[in-house]
C-alpha cells in the first residue's frame, strides 16, 4: 500500500507544519503502509523567521525545504503518478495557503499549483481516498473548485478555542462549492461518498499530542476508505 504527501516546505508559517508532517510520516507507518513524498519544484512564496514571525530577505526551494522533513527521500511534483499510489495526504501548515494555494493572500478566490490541483482530481476521479490536515482541506477545496464534487471538509469549528478565523475559512471552503463542517481537534470528518477525510489538527488551540492522535485518526480512516 502507497501512500502519497504532498508538502509545502519545511515550516508552519512558510511552509509545512513539521509536527503535521512528521506525525504523517509516523501514522502511515503504523498502518503498515509506504509513504512517498512529493512536493513542487517552485520557489516559496517568501522565508519567515520562526523566531520573530518576521519576513527574511531570501528565497527558498519549496522540494529543496520539503526534503528537510523526508529526510530527501522526496520527488518532485513532475513525477507524481496517481496510478501508482493508493490515497494521498496534504498536511497542513501555511504553506498550503502561501506555496501550494493563493488562500493566505486572497482567500478562496486565490489560485492553485496546476500540479497539485491535478494530482488531487487525478486520486478524485480514481476514487482513491484524500486527507487534509489542518489547512490542507482548503487545497482540496480549490482543486476540487467547478469539478461537480461537492466534499465535505472541516478546518475546526467555532466552538472551541482556535487562534485562527475558523468561519471566515469555513466560509471560504464554502463558496468554493464545497460544504464546511464543523469538528474539534479531537475528531475529524469523513465524507464517505467522495472518501475525503479531513483533521483540523493545529488549526485549534491544541497540544502535540492532541495533533499526534488527530493524525493518526485521520490516517486510520484514510486507510479504511482504500
Amino acid at each position: 500500500m502507497k501512500i502519497g504527501i504532498i508538502f509545502s516546505g519545511a515550516g508552519v508559517f512558510d511552509g509545512t507544519e513539521i509536527q503535521e508532517g512528521v506525525f504523517t510520516l509516523l501514522a502511515i507507518k503504523k498502518v503498515g503502509a509506504k509513504a512517498v513524498c512529493f512536493a513542487p519544484d517552485i520557489q516559496q512564496h517568501h522565508v519567515v523567521n520562526h523566531i520573530t514571525g518576521e519576513e527574511m530577505n531570501e528565497s527558498r526551494n519549496v522540494l529543496v525545504e520539503s526534503a528537510r522533513i523526508a529526510r530527501g527521500n522526496i520527488q518532485s511534483m513532475d513525477h507524481f503518478d496517481s496510478n501508482k499510489l493508493d490515497a494521498l495526504v496534504i498536511p497542513g501548515g501555511f504553506g498550503a495557503a502561501k506555496n501550494l494555494t493563493g488562500w493566505a493572500f486572497e482567500g478562496p478566490k486565490g489560485k492553485i499549483n496546476p500540479q497539485v490541483k491535478n494530482a488531487i482530481t487525478a486520486m478524485a476521479k480514481s476514487k482513491k481516498p484524500i486527507a487534509g490536515l489542518c489547512m490542507g482541506p482548503t487545497v482540496i477545496a480549490k482543486a476540487m473548485e467547478n469539478s461537480g464534487i461537492s466534499a465535505s471538509l472541516t478546518v475546526g469549528t467555532t466552538e472551541a478555542p482556535s487562534p485562527y478565523e475558523i468561519n471566515a475559512i469555513s466560509q471560504g471552503i464554502d463558496q468554493t462549492g464545497a460544504t464546511a463542517v464543523m469538528k474539534t481537534v479531537d475528531e475529524i470528518s469523513i465524507d464517505e461518498e467522495n472518501k475525503i477525510v479531513t483533521a483540523p489538527c493545529y488549526m485549534m488551540e491544541a497540544d502535540i499530542l492532541q495533533v499526534r492522535n488527530n493524525v493518526q485518526k485521520a490516517i486510520d480512516a484514510l486507510v479504511k476508505l482504500i
